[in-house]
């Protein structure tokens, strides 16, 4: 099972400070290796993240399972949105809602994604997630991420 942070009540002036921040609190937590930072700014730039959904976009940065030391999500809800590349398009878009995955195994990581792409489909998912108190950030999205399909590493 994945260790859950939370962050919200933070401002990022553009993806490659969310991404610093993402490294330098995994690094922090001990659940990256010391190639995480890098890895994650290179798999941004080459294959990026974000996601345009109905009501709202969310980016989902991640890299290879060689970089972490133990399963985890970070989940960052920024005071405004941050413009992340496109995943599908050139163009960039106003994340709302940041999920780092750092995964160390590779078929958890593909169960994983899929889950998340499914979930937050449903505009009524997102809506939860971005409206909940941060004391119930979390809680709203095991229940409504991880609990319906447990994430386990295989």
């Amino acid at each position: 099972m994945s260790q859950l942070f939370v962050r919200t009540g933070i401002h990022f002036t553009s993806r490659q400070q969310a991404l610093a921040h993402i490294a330098e609190e995994m690094l922090a937590k001990g659940v990256v290796h010391d190639t995480y930072p890098q890895a994650l700014l290179e798999r941004e730039a080459n294959f990026p993240t974000g996601i345009a959904l109905e009501r709202h976009a969310v980016a989902i940065p991640h890299c290879e399972a060689v970089h972490a030391k133990s399963p985890a999500i970070y989940l960052i809800r920024p005071d405004t949105p941050v413009a992340f590349q496109q995943a599908d398009d050139d163009g960039e878009i106003a994340v709302s809602l940041i999920i780092a995955l750092i995964v160390e195994n590779p078929t958890a990581q593909l169960k994983l994604l899929r889950r998340l792409f499914s979930e937050l489909q449903n505009p009524d998912t997102l809506e939860a997630l971005l409206s909940a108190p941060e004391t119930a950030l979390a809680a709203r999205f095991q229940e409504t991420i991880l609990m319906p399909e447990p994430c386990e590493q295989a």
